[in-house]
């Protein structure tokens, strides 16, 4: 059985990818498991303003902390840090470029890239996340 660590839940996690479709719906399927995009100014958090924590959507764990989300006018929600520990950054050649995907620690689902040197923010970084990948728990 594997654990979501980061929520305090525990739950087990689909093993294989038919158990994930299951779960998903087959538009977070494609973008979670299979690393798709949803379309630029689609997604329900792009202009959200709302306090609170942003989880992975396929497992529940906390990734984003919505004091980090900022406006990035690229079309999806941007972070400028995730909560440490949450993500993993994998190098990713795919569309002829190499860019940095990030997944979720917790179930290796795909999130969306990281980009540095963009000088957006005074961390000089942009999570750019699916807000299909997300879901966000406002604070109380």
């Amino acid at each position: 059985m594997t654990e979501d660590k980061n929520d305090g839940a525990t739950r087990e996690l689909p093993r294989t990818e038919d158990e994930w479709r299951v779960r998903l719906t087959p538009a977070e399927f494609r973008v979670l498991r299979q690393a798709g995009t949803e379309p630029a100014w689609s997604g329900e958090y792009v202009d959200t303003k709302t306090a609170g924590v942003y989880h992975c959507r396929a497992c529940g764990a906390k990734l984003f902390d919505s004091t980090t989300k900022f406006d990035s006018h690229c079309g999806w929600p941007s972070f400028d840090d995730a909560i440490p520990g949450t993500v993993v950054e994998i190098e990713d050649r795919t569309l002829g470029m190499v860019r940095t995907e990030i997944r979720c620690a917790n179930c290796d689902s795909h999130l969306g890239h990281v980009f540095r040197g963009e000088r957006m923010t005074a961390k000089n970084t942009r999570h750019c996340v699916n807000s299909l990948s997300i879901r966000l728990e406002p604070s109380e």
